[in-house]
């Protein structure tokens, strides 16, 4: 059991800084933000605009089954939660509301799993 616990944190801080290079080597599409005078009216006139160099909000995380060692070691040590519908999630542990980010961290975290005979993909959400 010790040995499992010290592959798998090995493993974990792995899966961390792989998904933290790949957010990091990403470039966002950037988008403008305009608010206009009728919100229900996009040919109305322009009140305000936001450039945003991140691109679209969204929320990343990874998805692998709860039923194997990983899983149940990555939940007992508060890394993991319940899924939906079934498995465990692992959320971007970045610090950005970055969509492109997100999935760039989900991905590179998940393929480190799968390196390592997890089976684990990365999922994402705009926001």
């Amino acid at each position: 059991m010790r040995n499992n616990t010290t592959r798998f944190e090995t493993l974990y801080k792995t899966a961390l800084d792989a998904g933290a290079t790949a957010a990091r080597n990403i470039t966002p599409t950037p988008m403008t933000v305009v608010a206009h005078t009728n919100p229900l009216d996009d040919n109305s006139p322009a009140t305000k605009s936001y450039f945003v160099p991140d691109g679209v909000c969204g929320f990343g995380w990874v998805s692998l089954k709860g039923n194997t060692a990983f899983g149940r070691w990555a939940k007992k040590n508060g890394f993991a939660r319940r899924g939906y519908p079934t498995g465990l999630r692992i959320s971007s542990k970045l610090m950005t509301q970055s969509l492109a980010r997100n999935e760039a961290w989900a991905e590179g975290f998940a393929a480190v799993l799968r390196e390592n005979g997890i089976d684990a993909y990365g999922q994402s959400r705009i926001d």
